[in-house]
């Protein structure tokens, strides 16, 4: 989906170059691990930058996890990859309490929730009771086992995979569960050259694990950068467009649930992160059109094909404000 409308850039922000520099090698990590994706990569640096979490929905081997990867190494976090299979009970994702006999107690093992990057693959075919032991981890940062909460990290971000073109077997992630997504993305194929420069590369590799890189940004940046990104202004006339493409999304015929309050916070969210990215200290209406297809396309029940078409509809139906109120 291409924006409608352009508008100039300026350069001053927030006067937070070194965390723009950051964002910036951060961008050049992931295009470098994910190879002619850059639409794909500026998208998932939006969702970052907004504290959401992002849904892929693509076919296998297309670089989810090297993307995943990547990220966790360039923000300077843990990864913790978890396989959800039909047999992935809750206490393998959030952890468990174990009786030690050397302690005469019990002590908690703690699950692959509690990491900074958690790349859940195959989201779908864990079970409902194992989605939803997610569902507090991913709203509050924190989890629950036998009464006590555990907090997790302050930016604890989930990429889940789910596979489209194979679905036996799979259990289809609620909307509960998928309005707590900020996005969903498909990666897709490279292009010809990306793949052939790709092959080039993999020369003289035995294997497929890269060596670990020094991390772009330092601890506690990304939670900073988050915060400003949320004090990024947007007008009345924005909010206003908003509320009235949300109001679309509840009466259109091909729609059964249109967008919650909650998914028009996020959408909101994620304006305000891509019009930040373009530094930018204002969200103007070429931000909330360019996050439009992910953010709907994860919450509107609506299947890949279909999706395209009638977001278009929703986006034309309503009339954008001028690049000039949005500055007000």
């Amino acid at each position: 989906m291409s924006s409608t409308t352009s508008a100039p850039k300026s350069a001053s922000v927030d006067g937070a170059g070194v965390d723009f520099a950051a964002v910036s090698r951060t961008r050049d990590r992931l295009n470098e691990a994910l190879r002619g994706k850059s639409d794909v990569v500026e998208m998932v640096l939006v969702c970052l930058l907004s504290n959401g979490h992002l849904l892929l929905e693509d076919k296998p081997g297309l670089g989810k996890t090297t993307l995943a990867k990547a990220l966790a190494n360039a923000i300077g976090g843990r990864f913790a990859r978890a396989q959800c299979t039909p047999d992935l009970l809750p206490g393998d994702m959030t952890g468990f309490s174990i009786f030690s006999q050397k302690t005469q107690e019990f002590e908690f093992r703690r699950g692959p929730v509690f990491a900074d990057v958690l790349l859940a693959d195959e989201i779908n075919r864990a079970t409902p009771r194992t989605q939803s032991a997610l569902l507090e981890a991913m709203a509050e940062r924190q989890v629950t086992v036998d009464t006590q909460r555990f907090p997790l990290s302050r930016q604890f971000f989930v990429i889940a995979t789910q596979n489209p073109i194979d679905q036996h077997g799979t259990y289809p992630l609620p909307e509960a569960q998928l309005d707590r997504f900020a996005m969903k993305l498909s990666i897709g194929y490279p292009a010809h050259q990306d793949e052939l420069q790709m092959l080039r590369d993999a020369v003289g590799i035995a294997g497929t694990e890269t060596a670990t890189a020094t991390a772009e940004m330092q601890e506690g940046q990304l939670e900073r950068i988050q915060n400003c990104v949320a004090q990024t202004s947007i007008a009345d006339s924005i909010q206003d467009y908003l509320v009235r493409l949300a109001a679309v999304t509840r009466s259109h015929p091909s729609i059964l649930l249109g967008l919650s309050p909650r998914g028009l916070l996020i959408w909101q969210r994620t304006a305000q992160a891509r019009a930040w990215l373009a530094r930018r200290d204002f969200v103007t209406p070429d931000d909330v059109y360019d996050v439009a297809g992910p953010i709907l396309s994860v919450r509107l029940g609506l299947d890949s094909n279909e999706a395209g078409t009638v977001i278009r509809e929703i986006l034309d139906t309503v009339t954008a404000p001028d690049y000039s109120e949005a500055q007000t």
